[in-house]
């Protein structure tokens, strides 16, 4: 079906225009457009859609399970118990959950990191977004158990392969929760299947401090030693790097997920060192993580609070709205592999429109209002692929999404907190 979307006014550019939009891509945009049906823009903003280059979708069930505590006391004591409980329903229905939030705040595509995500899969196609999905690999040196995860990783593999939209990738977990052996491997096949690398790197002072007594690399070094410091890594968090990490991470195409809301919330020390990495050339992009140490998933949020901690540090010119909105949009895109992120003839339809309230008054600066006045509930229509998925703030499914999600998250809490 043809969807036309009316009178648009496309954020950064001139006048409004008609976008026609046939088999997932944009086929054309002008004055005067008709398709077999239409949404009335004319009182509203026409953006690409969101991406999330860091989450954990399903972890949503323990939304407010961990708060106002450090990391390495939350994380061993509360929430990995949680995980040995988890089953694969869990997994569905809180990345089910995610999905919603995500989608009622504007995010088309996301990429995330956990356990049974074969049924990550399913709850992704079912509601309709993009996603790059990866079993988290844990090995924790043991060879036994990474057999093991390297066999859950193929079946993933083979498994998310089959969906349209959902791209597998490899997720080894961290430097200290993975051993050299479990890093090489990922490397070699992610080489070998072309496929994207997730990790969590340098987010705690603890993790630096842990990984400086046994080797005299950085982290980047190490990364690229056992081959995985290329343009198919994702590297979470990157807060407590040093100067050399910034270059190789420039120099080998890597793309680095900010997270500033999570790092804030778990109190790691210090913002990332964004102008260093700017100054280096560093892809950079913009994540959410998990529901436990954010704790939503809205994108606009994340960029407000990543621009705002920057400037702190003295320089109100550091990480613009426009460098936010290029994160959110047409970088992230990058460094997931679509080719969205921008609006233009023949580019996949992945779009939302943003309600014109009275955040949006007067229209001095459209993204400016975007990223300092707006949130992700200003969002009120989101086309994934060409299809649409929330149309004047509507989802399909959504009371049934919120009841099950719930009645799992209490089952698995309950006897635990």
């Amino acid at each position: 079906m043809s969807l036309v979307i009316k009178d648009a006014k496309i954020i950064g550019k001139d006048g409004r225009s008609d976008v026609l939009i046939e088999d997932g891509n944009i086929k054309s945009i002008s004055e005067e457009e008709e398709g077999e049906k239409s949404i009335d823009a004319s009182d509203k903003y026409l953006s690409p859609g969101f991406f999330n280059t860091h989450t954990h979708a399903a972890m949503s069930l323990f939304r407010g399970v961990a708060d106002d505590r450090e990391f390495w006391d939350a994380w061993p004591k509360v929430v990995w118990p949680l995980e040995e409980r988890l089953e694969a329903e869990d997994v569905y229905w809180g990345t089910k959950l995610a999905c919603l939030e995500m989608i009622k705040t504007g995010t088309v595509a996301f990429n995330d990191m956990y356990f049974f995500m074969e049924s990550a899969v399913d709850a992704v196609e079912e509601m309709g977004m993009k996603a790059v999905l990866s079993h988290g690999l844990i090995d924790q040196n043991d060879p036994d158990k990474l057999e093991k995860e390297i066999e859950s990783t193929k079946r993933f593999v083979e498994y998310a392969e089959k969906s349209e939209l959902v791209k597998p990738a490899l997720g080894p977990h961290a430097v200290y929760t993975v051993s050299k052996e479990g890093l090489e491997w990922c490397a070699d096949f992610a080489e070998k299947e072309d496929l994207l690398v997730n990790i969590h790197l340098g987010e705690t002072k603890k993790e630096k401090d842990d990984f400086k007594e046994g080797s005299h690399e950085s982290f980047a070094e190490y990364l690229d030693e056992v081959g995985l410091l290329n343009e198919r890594l994702i590297v979470a968090h990157c807060v407590w790097l040093e100067d050399e990490d910034h270059s190789l991470l420039a120099e080998k195409h890597v793309s680095v997920s900010h997270n500033p809301s999570s790092n804030m919330k778990l109190g790691v020390g210090k913002p990332m060192d964004y102008g260093a990495m700017k100054k280096k050339d560093v892809e950079l992009t913009l994540g959410t993580d998990s529901a436990v140490s954010n704790n939503n998933l809205d994108m606009l949020e994340e960029a407000k609070i990543a621009a705002l901690q920057q400037k702190m540090l003295g320089d109100a010119t550091l990480l613009s709205a426009e460098e936010c909105y290029e994160m959110l949009t047409k970088k992230g895109s990058k460094a997931l592999g679509y080719g969205s992120g921008v609006i233009e003839e023949g580019k996949p339809a992945d779009l939302i429109l943003v309600d014109k309230d009275v955040r949006g008054v007067p229209e001095h600066d459209i993204i400016s209002n975007l990223i300092y006045s707006m949130n992700g509930y200003s969002v009120t229509d989101v086309i994934v692929n060409g299809r649409l998925l929330m149309e004047e703030r509507k989802v399909e499914g959504e009371k049934e999404i919120l009841q099950k999600a719930s009645e799992r998250a209490k089952n698995l809490v309950s006897g635990v907190i």
